[in-house]
């Protein structure tokens, strides 16, 4: 779905899905963290859920395609981040090995989706530019 055919940035299906990955974290991961990660892990992983999203919404919130492409790439970072705090949750045993793989796979697929934007997003300003 290009800018043009979304209302609002909650119609990009890349913005849906990392959403569904914050909102499973928060229910299913989060909790299972220990107290003394209150302030580390827990903080970190939060963080990099919710800035997958904000990112995305504030890059559809600029005009310009350079300007919007840096904040879908911020997302795309934040996104990776949040796997490598999934791989640290699983690696100390915070959760099960399944849980991991489920939000492992919510995350790559989110990422992938965020990758196609992206790409139709330069396909789209190339072809324009040629006009």
């Amino acid at each position: 779905m290009s800018n043009s055919r979304a209302e609002s940035f909650e119609e990009l299906k890349c913005w849906r899905l990392a959403y569904e990955l914050k909102t499973g974290v928060k229910a299913d991961v989060l909790k299972k963290l220990p107290k003394s990660e209150r302030f580390e892990l827990y903080s970190q992983l939060l963080r990099s859920c919710r800035s997958a999203t904000a990112n995305i919404a504030e890059g559809w919130g600029r005009y310009h395609y350079l300007d919007s492409n840096k904040f879908y790439y911020n997302a795309r970072g934040s996104l990776s981040e949040t796997l490598d705090h999934l791989i640290e949750a699983k690696d100390q045993d915070y959760i099960t090995l399944e849980v991991f793989e489920l939000y492992k796979a919510k995350t790559l697929e989110a990422l992938k989706t965020l990758n196609g934007f992206i790409f139709y997003l330069k396909r789209e300003h190339l072809k324009n530019q040629k006009k």
